[in-house]
Protein backbone atom coordinates (compact mmCIF):
# COMPACT_ATOMS: atom_id res chain seq x y z
CA UNK A 1 0.00 0.00 0.00
CA UNK A 2 3.02 2.45 0.75
CA UNK A 3 4.27 1.69 -2.29
CA UNK A 4 1.28 2.18 -4.51
CA UNK A 5 1.42 5.30 -2.93
CA UNK A 6 4.79 6.49 -3.68
CA UNK A 7 4.25 5.45 -7.06
CA UNK A 8 0.75 7.57 -7.38
CA UNK A 9 2.23 10.77 -5.19
CA UNK A 10 3.23 12.97 -8.26
CA UNK A 11 0.12 11.48 -10.56
CA UNK A 12 -2.19 12.75 -7.93
CA UNK A 13 0.06 16.37 -7.81
CA UNK A 14 -0.24 16.28 -11.24
CA UNK A 15 -3.77 15.54 -11.11
CA UNK A 16 -4.57 18.42 -8.93
CA UNK A 17 -2.85 20.76 -10.87
CA UNK A 18 -4.86 19.62 -14.32
CA UNK A 19 -8.01 19.61 -11.95
CA UNK A 20 -7.79 23.42 -11.09
CA UNK A 21 -6.67 24.76 -14.62
CA UNK A 22 -9.86 22.76 -15.62
CA UNK A 23 -12.31 24.48 -13.26
CA UNK A 24 -10.96 27.86 -14.11
CA UNK A 25 -10.65 27.32 -17.89
CA UNK A 26 -14.81 26.43 -17.15
CA UNK A 27 -15.45 29.90 -15.47
CA UNK A 28 -12.91 32.19 -18.26
CA UNK A 29 -15.00 30.56 -20.43
CA UNK A 30 -18.37 31.17 -19.33
CA UNK A 31 -17.54 35.22 -17.42
CA UNK A 32 -15.59 36.11 -20.87
CA UNK A 33 -18.87 35.51 -23.08
CA UNK A 34 -20.86 37.61 -20.53
CA UNK A 35 -17.88 40.24 -20.47
CA UNK A 36 -18.33 40.81 -24.30
CA UNK A 37 -21.97 40.61 -24.11
CA UNK A 38 -22.27 43.05 -21.48
CA UNK A 39 -19.80 45.24 -23.33
CA UNK A 40 -21.75 45.09 -26.91
CA UNK A 41 -24.84 44.03 -26.26
CA UNK A 42 -24.04 41.91 -29.56
CA UNK A 43 -24.66 38.06 -30.02
CA UNK A 44 -22.17 38.24 -32.99
CA UNK A 45 -19.59 39.76 -31.14
CA UNK A 46 -19.12 36.77 -28.93
CA UNK A 47 -19.58 34.47 -31.96
CA UNK A 48 -16.25 36.92 -32.89
CA UNK A 49 -14.42 35.37 -29.84
CA UNK A 50 -14.86 31.61 -31.51
CA UNK A 51 -13.58 33.26 -35.00
CA UNK A 52 -10.27 34.61 -32.95
CA UNK A 53 -10.23 31.24 -30.87
CA UNK A 54 -10.33 28.99 -33.73
CA UNK A 55 -8.33 31.12 -36.26
CA UNK A 56 -5.74 30.82 -33.21
CA UNK A 57 -5.81 27.61 -33.09
CA UNK A 58 -4.70 27.22 -36.08
CA UNK A 59 -1.83 29.55 -36.33
CA UNK A 60 -0.27 28.53 -32.79
CA UNK A 61 -0.32 24.44 -34.27
CA UNK A 62 0.77 25.10 -37.30
CA UNK A 63 4.41 25.92 -36.04
CA UNK A 64 4.31 25.55 -31.83
CA UNK A 65 5.04 21.68 -31.99
CA UNK A 66 8.59 22.26 -33.28
CA UNK A 67 9.50 24.70 -30.13
CA UNK A 68 7.07 21.85 -27.93
CA UNK A 69 9.91 19.06 -28.57
CA UNK A 70 12.91 21.20 -28.35
CA UNK A 71 11.88 22.64 -24.80
CA UNK A 72 12.00 21.22 -21.56
CA UNK A 73 8.07 20.34 -21.28
CA UNK A 74 7.92 21.04 -16.60
CA UNK A 75 9.47 24.63 -17.72
CA UNK A 76 7.45 25.42 -20.46
CA UNK A 77 4.36 24.56 -18.74
CA UNK A 78 4.92 26.34 -15.58
CA UNK A 79 5.70 29.26 -18.70
CA UNK A 80 2.72 28.66 -20.29
CA UNK A 81 0.50 28.96 -17.82
CA UNK A 82 2.35 32.33 -16.15
CA UNK A 83 1.34 33.74 -19.49
CA UNK A 84 -2.17 33.10 -19.72
CA UNK A 85 -2.48 34.08 -16.40
CA UNK A 86 -0.70 37.74 -16.60
CA UNK A 87 -2.79 37.79 -19.80
CA UNK A 88 -6.15 37.03 -18.39
CA UNK A 89 -5.35 39.61 -15.66
CA UNK A 90 -5.38 42.12 -18.49
CA UNK A 91 -8.41 41.36 -20.03
CA UNK A 92 -10.64 43.42 -17.75
CA UNK A 93 -8.28 46.43 -18.29
CA UNK A 94 -9.37 46.94 -21.95
CA UNK A 95 -12.77 48.00 -23.09
CA UNK A 96 -12.38 47.77 -26.68
CA UNK A 97 -13.50 44.90 -28.32
CA UNK A 98 -10.67 44.98 -30.62
CA UNK A 99 -8.49 44.48 -27.73
CA UNK A 100 -10.43 42.05 -25.81
CA UNK A 101 -9.68 40.24 -28.98
CA UNK A 102 -6.21 40.35 -29.42
CA UNK A 103 -5.41 38.96 -25.65
CA UNK A 104 -8.36 36.74 -26.62
CA UNK A 105 -6.23 35.38 -29.45
CA UNK A 106 -2.38 34.71 -27.41
CA UNK A 107 -4.54 33.57 -24.56
CA UNK A 108 -5.37 30.40 -26.34
CA UNK A 109 -2.49 30.56 -28.52
CA UNK A 110 -1.05 29.86 -25.26
CA UNK A 111 -3.58 27.08 -24.22
CA UNK A 112 -2.92 25.54 -27.98
CA UNK A 113 0.68 24.68 -26.77
CA UNK A 114 -0.37 24.16 -23.43
CA UNK A 115 -2.38 20.83 -24.30
CA UNK A 116 0.74 18.98 -26.24
CA UNK A 117 3.08 20.21 -24.08
CA UNK A 118 1.40 18.21 -20.76
CA UNK A 119 0.00 15.39 -22.69
CA UNK A 120 4.31 14.78 -23.65
CA UNK A 121 5.09 15.61 -19.85
CA UNK A 122 2.60 13.18 -18.60
CA UNK A 123 3.68 10.51 -21.09
CA UNK A 124 7.13 10.73 -20.35
CA UNK A 125 6.14 10.94 -16.02
CA UNK A 126 3.57 8.38 -16.03
CA UNK A 127 4.68 4.53 -15.95
CA UNK A 128 3.07 3.24 -19.29
CA UNK A 129 1.12 0.41 -16.71
CA UNK A 130 -0.44 3.76 -14.62
CA UNK A 131 -1.39 5.48 -18.03
CA UNK A 132 -4.69 4.16 -18.32
CA UNK A 133 -5.78 4.77 -14.47
CA UNK A 134 -4.20 8.03 -14.92
CA UNK A 135 -6.42 9.12 -17.90
CA UNK A 136 -9.84 7.38 -16.62
CA UNK A 137 -9.25 9.71 -13.09
CA UNK A 138 -8.21 12.77 -15.36
CA UNK A 139 -11.61 12.32 -17.63
CA UNK A 140 -13.12 12.13 -14.07
CA UNK A 141 -11.80 15.00 -13.32
CA UNK A 142 -12.52 17.03 -16.45
CA UNK A 143 -16.37 15.73 -16.05
CA UNK A 144 -15.99 17.35 -12.53
CA UNK A 145 -14.83 20.66 -14.28
CA UNK A 146 -17.73 20.54 -16.28
CA UNK A 147 -20.10 20.32 -13.72
CA UNK A 148 -18.41 23.09 -10.92
CA UNK A 149 -16.85 25.24 -12.54
CA UNK A 150 -20.03 26.58 -14.65
CA UNK A 151 -21.81 26.59 -10.66
CA UNK A 152 -18.99 28.48 -9.49
CA UNK A 153 -19.13 31.04 -12.29
CA UNK A 154 -22.72 31.30 -12.02
CA UNK A 155 -21.88 31.99 -7.84
CA UNK A 156 -19.17 34.51 -8.52
CA UNK A 157 -21.64 36.49 -10.75
CA UNK A 158 -24.27 36.69 -8.28
CA UNK A 159 -21.74 38.18 -6.03
CA UNK A 160 -20.22 40.66 -8.06
CA UNK A 161 -19.53 41.01 -11.63
CA UNK A 162 -17.94 38.59 -14.90
CA UNK A 163 -14.61 40.15 -13.88
CA UNK A 164 -14.36 38.22 -10.42
CA UNK A 165 -14.41 34.82 -12.09
CA UNK A 166 -11.93 36.32 -14.92
CA UNK A 167 -9.80 37.08 -11.70
CA UNK A 168 -10.09 33.68 -10.40
CA UNK A 169 -9.37 32.02 -13.48
CA UNK A 170 -6.13 33.87 -13.43
CA UNK A 171 -5.58 32.47 -9.74
CA UNK A 172 -6.49 29.19 -10.14
CA UNK A 173 -3.45 28.93 -13.62
CA UNK A 174 -1.01 30.99 -11.25
CA UNK A 175 -1.86 27.97 -8.56
CA UNK A 176 -1.37 25.51 -11.38
CA UNK A 177 2.01 26.96 -12.63
CA UNK A 178 3.28 26.59 -8.75
CA UNK A 179 2.08 22.98 -8.52
CA UNK A 180 4.13 22.43 -11.39
CA UNK A 181 6.89 23.34 -10.41
CA UNK A 182 7.14 20.70 -7.50
CA UNK A 183 6.83 18.46 -10.03
CA UNK A 184 9.81 16.19 -10.94
CA UNK A 185 12.02 17.17 -14.21
CA UNK A 186 11.55 14.46 -16.21
CA UNK A 187 14.18 16.06 -19.13
CA UNK A 188 16.64 17.17 -16.93
CA UNK A 189 19.64 14.70 -18.31
CA UNK A 190 17.88 15.01 -22.02
CA UNK A 191 20.04 17.71 -24.96
CA UNK A 192 17.08 20.12 -25.77
CA UNK A 193 16.96 22.67 -28.45
CA UNK A 194 17.35 23.96 -31.59
CA UNK A 195 20.47 21.81 -33.21
CA UNK A 196 20.29 20.91 -36.55
CA UNK A 197 22.52 18.51 -38.70
CA UNK A 198 22.61 21.50 -41.54
CA UNK A 199 24.26 24.59 -41.06
CA UNK A 200 23.07 27.78 -41.05
CA UNK A 201 19.57 26.20 -40.54
CA UNK A 202 16.64 29.04 -40.13
CA UNK A 203 13.56 28.29 -38.09
CA UNK A 204 11.91 28.01 -42.12
CA UNK A 205 14.23 24.84 -42.57
CA UNK A 206 13.97 23.35 -39.30
CA UNK A 207 9.93 23.44 -39.48
CA UNK A 208 10.11 22.26 -42.64
CA UNK A 209 12.20 19.25 -41.75
CA UNK A 210 9.56 18.45 -38.60
CA UNK A 211 6.36 18.35 -41.18
CA UNK A 212 8.66 15.72 -43.21
CA UNK A 213 9.17 14.26 -39.99
CA UNK A 214 5.82 13.77 -39.05
CA UNK A 215 4.79 12.96 -42.33
CA UNK A 216 7.17 9.90 -42.49
CA UNK A 217 6.35 8.57 -39.11
CA UNK A 218 2.54 8.56 -40.36
CA UNK A 219 3.58 6.59 -43.20
CA UNK A 220 6.13 4.33 -41.55
CA UNK A 221 2.66 3.74 -38.84
CA UNK A 222 0.17 4.04 -40.96
CA UNK A 223 -2.24 1.90 -38.35
CA UNK A 224 -1.74 3.89 -35.53
CA UNK A 225 -2.54 7.21 -37.94
CA UNK A 226 -5.19 5.35 -39.28
CA UNK A 227 -6.70 5.28 -35.73
CA UNK A 228 -5.70 8.90 -35.04
CA UNK A 229 -7.35 10.25 -37.40
CA UNK A 230 -10.58 7.46 -37.39
CA UNK A 231 -11.10 9.47 -33.97
CA UNK A 232 -10.30 12.76 -34.79
CA UNK A 233 -12.51 12.97 -37.21
CA UNK A 234 -15.24 11.47 -35.54
CA UNK A 235 -14.53 14.91 -32.49
CA UNK A 236 -14.57 17.05 -36.10
CA UNK A 237 -18.41 15.75 -36.13
CA UNK A 238 -18.97 16.26 -32.75
CA UNK A 239 -17.88 19.88 -32.56
CA UNK A 240 -19.64 20.94 -35.71
CA UNK A 241 -22.84 18.68 -34.65
CA UNK A 242 -23.01 20.42 -31.01
CA UNK A 243 -23.07 23.98 -32.78
CA UNK A 244 -26.29 23.23 -34.06
CA UNK A 245 -27.90 22.00 -30.74
CA UNK A 246 -29.37 24.66 -29.34
CA UNK A 247 -31.07 25.53 -32.34
CA UNK A 248 -32.19 22.31 -32.92
CA UNK A 249 -33.69 21.89 -29.07
CA UNK A 250 -35.25 24.97 -29.23
CA UNK A 251 -36.59 26.12 -33.04
CA UNK A 252 -37.10 22.36 -34.07
CA UNK A 253 -37.78 20.67 -30.92
CA UNK A 254 -39.59 23.50 -29.71
CA UNK A 255 -37.90 23.26 -26.28
CA UNK A 256 -38.13 26.39 -23.74
CA UNK A 257 -34.90 27.78 -22.25
CA UNK A 258 -35.60 25.81 -18.97
CA UNK A 259 -35.86 23.16 -20.74
CA UNK A 260 -33.04 23.44 -22.79
CA UNK A 261 -31.39 24.30 -19.82
CA UNK A 262 -32.18 20.35 -18.02
CA UNK A 263 -30.97 18.78 -21.49
CA UNK A 264 -27.43 20.28 -20.88
CA UNK A 265 -28.13 19.15 -16.83
CA UNK A 266 -28.51 15.51 -18.47
CA UNK A 267 -25.57 15.58 -20.22
CA UNK A 268 -23.72 16.97 -17.43
CA UNK A 269 -24.81 13.99 -15.12
CA UNK A 270 -24.44 11.54 -18.18
CA UNK A 271 -20.74 12.63 -18.28
CA UNK A 272 -20.24 12.62 -14.34
CA UNK A 273 -21.77 9.04 -14.03
CA UNK A 274 -19.69 8.02 -17.50
CA UNK A 275 -16.46 9.04 -15.90
CA UNK A 276 -17.11 7.75 -12.52
CA UNK A 277 -17.79 3.87 -14.37
CA UNK A 278 -15.20 4.48 -16.63
CA UNK A 279 -13.14 4.94 -13.28
CA UNK A 280 -14.40 1.48 -11.47
CA UNK A 281 -14.05 -0.29 -14.33
CA UNK A 282 -11.19 1.00 -16.29
CA UNK A 283 -8.28 -1.30 -15.26
CA UNK A 284 -10.83 -4.74 -16.61
CA UNK A 285 -11.70 -2.97 -19.93
CA UNK A 286 -8.99 -3.30 -22.99
CA UNK A 287 -7.68 0.11 -24.42
CA UNK A 288 -9.59 -1.24 -27.87
CA UNK A 289 -12.41 -1.90 -26.68
CA UNK A 290 -12.33 1.60 -24.56
CA UNK A 291 -12.02 3.13 -27.84
CA UNK A 292 -14.01 1.05 -30.59
CA UNK A 293 -17.35 0.87 -27.95
CA UNK A 294 -16.64 4.27 -26.43
CA UNK A 295 -17.14 5.96 -30.05
CA UNK A 296 -20.28 3.84 -31.37
CA UNK A 297 -22.23 4.51 -27.93
CA UNK A 298 -21.21 8.17 -28.46
CA UNK A 299 -22.05 8.41 -32.11
CA UNK A 300 -25.70 6.19 -31.12
CA UNK A 301 -26.30 8.79 -28.85
CA UNK A 302 -25.72 11.44 -31.02
CA UNK A 303 -27.83 9.99 -33.98
CA UNK A 304 -30.43 9.24 -31.16
CA UNK A 305 -30.51 13.26 -30.06
CA UNK A 306 -31.03 14.25 -33.54
CA UNK A 307 -33.24 11.75 -34.56
CA UNK A 308 -35.83 12.89 -31.29
CA UNK A 309 -38.96 14.16 -31.75
CA UNK A 310 -39.73 14.47 -28.05
CA UNK A 311 -37.75 15.58 -24.93
CA UNK A 312 -37.77 12.33 -23.21
CA UNK A 313 -35.82 10.74 -26.62
CA UNK A 314 -33.42 13.81 -26.87
CA UNK A 315 -32.53 13.64 -22.95
CA UNK A 316 -31.40 10.08 -23.44
CA UNK A 317 -29.27 10.71 -26.66
CA UNK A 318 -27.78 13.25 -24.50
CA UNK A 319 -27.10 11.52 -21.22
CA UNK A 320 -25.90 8.20 -23.51
CA UNK A 321 -23.36 10.80 -25.62
CA UNK A 322 -21.97 11.89 -22.44
CA UNK A 323 -21.74 8.81 -20.76
CA UNK A 324 -19.84 7.46 -22.94
CA UNK A 325 -17.28 10.14 -24.02
CA UNK A 326 -15.46 8.82 -20.94
CA UNK A 327 -14.82 5.37 -22.11
CA UNK A 328 -13.77 7.22 -25.82
CA UNK A 329 -11.15 9.35 -24.30
CA UNK A 330 -9.19 7.36 -21.66
CA UNK A 331 -9.21 4.66 -24.48
CA UNK A 332 -7.60 6.97 -27.00
CA UNK A 333 -5.25 9.04 -24.63
CA UNK A 334 -3.71 5.70 -23.62
CA UNK A 335 -3.58 4.58 -26.79
CA UNK A 336 -1.73 7.90 -28.53
CA UNK A 337 0.62 8.02 -25.16
CA UNK A 338 1.54 4.14 -25.93
CA UNK A 339 1.95 4.48 -29.64
CA UNK A 340 3.85 8.19 -30.23
CA UNK A 341 7.18 8.74 -29.28
CA UNK A 342 7.46 11.09 -26.82
CA UNK A 343 10.38 13.25 -28.70
CA UNK A 344 7.94 14.28 -31.61
CA UNK A 345 4.79 14.08 -30.00
CA UNK A 346 4.76 17.66 -29.51
CA UNK A 347 5.31 17.87 -33.19
CA UNK A 348 2.83 14.98 -34.35
CA UNK A 349 -0.19 16.44 -32.06
CA UNK A 350 0.44 20.30 -33.28
CA UNK A 351 0.23 19.03 -36.81
CA UNK A 352 -2.72 17.15 -36.86
CA UNK A 353 -4.62 19.37 -34.53
CA UNK A 354 -4.09 22.17 -37.28
CA UNK A 355 -5.81 20.36 -39.33
CA UNK A 356 -8.46 19.00 -36.61
CA UNK A 357 -9.45 22.84 -35.87
CA UNK A 358 -8.86 23.51 -39.99
CA UNK A 359 -11.53 21.13 -40.59
CA UNK A 360 -13.92 21.87 -37.54
CA UNK A 361 -13.90 25.64 -39.08
CA UNK A 362 -14.67 24.88 -42.37
CA UNK A 363 -17.25 22.13 -41.30
CA UNK A 364 -18.79 24.02 -38.89
CA UNK A 365 -19.52 26.94 -41.10
CA UNK A 366 -20.74 24.25 -44.08
CA UNK A 367 -23.05 22.78 -41.47
CA UNK A 368 -24.40 26.35 -40.36
CA UNK A 369 -25.02 27.38 -44.58
CA UNK A 370 -26.67 23.58 -45.04
CA UNK A 371 -28.97 24.03 -42.11
CA UNK A 372 -30.09 27.44 -43.36
CA UNK A 373 -30.65 26.52 -46.73
CA UNK A 374 -32.17 23.21 -46.07
CA UNK A 375 -32.67 22.03 -42.51
CA UNK A 376 -30.66 22.08 -39.96
CA UNK A 377 -32.34 18.00 -38.81
CA UNK A 378 -31.00 17.17 -42.07
CA UNK A 379 -27.86 18.30 -41.55
CA UNK A 380 -27.31 17.01 -38.00
CA UNK A 381 -28.96 13.15 -38.80
CA UNK A 382 -26.45 12.84 -41.84
CA UNK A 383 -24.16 14.17 -39.31
CA UNK A 384 -24.74 11.55 -36.72
CA UNK A 385 -24.98 8.55 -39.58
CA UNK A 386 -21.74 9.69 -40.84
CA UNK A 387 -20.33 9.79 -37.23
CA UNK A 388 -21.62 5.74 -36.91
CA UNK A 389 -20.18 4.94 -39.74
CA UNK A 390 -16.59 6.04 -38.95
CA UNK A 391 -17.57 4.98 -34.67
CA UNK A 392 -18.25 1.76 -36.38
CA UNK A 393 -15.11 1.26 -38.96
CA UNK A 394 -12.67 2.66 -36.25
CA UNK A 395 -14.25 -0.59 -33.79
CA UNK A 396 -13.20 -2.85 -36.82
CA UNK A 397 -9.87 -1.48 -36.99
CA UNK A 398 -9.27 -1.66 -32.67
CA UNK A 399 -10.55 -5.16 -32.51
CA UNK A 400 -8.03 -6.67 -34.56
CA UNK A 401 -6.34 -9.31 -32.91
CA UNK A 402 -2.95 -8.74 -34.90
CA UNK A 403 -2.55 -5.45 -33.27
CA UNK A 404 -3.47 -6.46 -29.93
CA UNK A 405 -0.08 -5.70 -28.74
CA UNK A 406 -0.70 -2.01 -29.32
CA UNK A 407 -3.46 -1.52 -26.78
CA UNK A 408 -1.17 -3.33 -24.16
CA UNK A 409 -0.89 -1.65 -21.00
CA UNK A 410 2.32 -3.11 -19.99
CA UNK A 411 6.03 -1.80 -20.38
CA UNK A 412 7.06 -5.47 -22.30
CA UNK A 413 4.21 -3.90 -25.10
CA UNK A 414 5.71 -1.09 -25.74
CA UNK A 415 9.19 -1.69 -26.34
Amino acid sequence: MKKSLKSWRYPIILLCSIGISSIGEWIYFIALNLTVLNLTESALAVSGLYIVRALSTLFTNFWSGSLIDRFNKKHLMVLLNLCRSILIVALPCFSSLGWIYVLVFFITATSSMYHPTSMTYITKLIPIGQRKRFNSLRSLLDSGAFLTGPAIAGFLFMLGTPNMAIYLNAIALFLSACITIKMPDVERHEQLGFAHRTENATYYKILLHDWKMVIHFSLKNAYVMAVYLLFSTTIVLMTATDSLEAAFATQVLALSEGEYGILVSIAGVGVLIGSLTNSAFVEKTSTAWLIGMGSITTAFGYLLFTSSYTFFIAALGCFLLSFATAFANTGFYTFYQNNIPAESMGRIGSIYGFFEALFIIILTAAFGVTAESISIRFVIVSASFVMVTVAIILFILTIRSSKATLYQSTSESHN
